[in-house]
């Protein structure tokens, strides 16, 4: 069974972070792994409180993970600090990690702050060399880029230049202050619409954390970067239309189903 490692924060309700990182990864065939950047108090409404990890404790989460289960494909998500952030780059790079998906988590979608500001370069320095794919969304490749993003030309635009300026593929979601659900991967120079449809469902926290680990485990499962893209497109898709809705503001993301005969 091939395996996948999330590197992020916990999520106490269970929608975004860790808990659906493992809930998407085991709905998507392969073993899920975790080493916990922080603890969060946070429901579908808001995060109420933060406690890190030390680099200390991450660095030996890391490495029982790496010396016993080694990954086939990892996953990044919220990461708040500089050292944090350069103990989880220090470590992939030691292990030659492959099949990196760096979700530059910055704000939730409740829209709470989840990193300080010194540490986005930190992350771009970092962590963005070492990745297969980047999975900004609008409000954080605007951050990356330095522009703003309106239409599906400056995505175009905002995609090239984030993969350029740090040398790695790039899928642009889209959903935030546009009108579809179109995602645009920038790879090797090219770039590629995964077409899409907005669902009326209120119901979407966690749905970032579960595209990047949708993209990981098929990553891991040996699918190339736009095949996984695409796979997991149809995966959240198919969550957020079937529509389980577990309480007030919680989301579907966890549901487990097949896409095309295939977990």
């Amino acid at each position: 069974m091939k395996t996948a490692l999330t590197i992020a924060g916990s999520d106490s309700s269970g929608g975004a972070g860790i808990q659906a990182d493992i809930k998407t990864m085991a709905a998507n065939g392969v073993f899920a792994m975790s080493a916990v950047t922080a603890l969060t108090a946070q429901n579908t409404t808001g995060v109420k409180s933060v406690l890190e990890s030390t680099p200390e404790f991450l660095k030996d989460q890391l490495d029982c993970v790496f010396t016993d289960i080694f990954p086939d494909a990892v996953k990044t998500g919220m990461v708040s600090s500089e050292s944090l952030i350069k103990t989880i780059s220090e470590r992939l790079k030691f292990y030659n990690a492959k099949n990196i998906v760096v979700d530059p988590v910055m704000v939730s979608t409740s829209g709470c702050k989840l990193i300080s500001d010194n540490a986005v370069e930190t992350l771009c320095a970092e962590l963005f060399p070492l990745a297969s794919v980047v999975t900004p969304n609008i409000p954080e490749a605007e951050i990356l880029s330095g522009m703003k993003i309106s239409s599906e030309e400056l995505m175009e635009k905002a995609a090239r230049a984030i993969g350029e300026k740090f040398g790695t593929a790039v899928l642009l979601k889209g959903g935030h202050n546009m009108n579809d659900a179109n995602d645009l991967l920038f790879h090797n120079g090219k770039s590629r619409w995964f077409m899409g449809k907005k669902i009326d469902n209120p119901n979407t926290h966690g749905t970032g954390c579960t595209l990047s680990s949708a993209i990981a485990s098929n990553l891991a499962k040996g699918k190339s970067l736009e095949e996984s893209v695409e796979k997991a497109k149809a995966y959240i898709s198919g969550c957020l239309e079937y529509r389980l809705n577990l309480g007030k503001g919680s989301g579907p993301m966890n549901h487990s189903f097949r896409i095309n005969g295939e977990y």
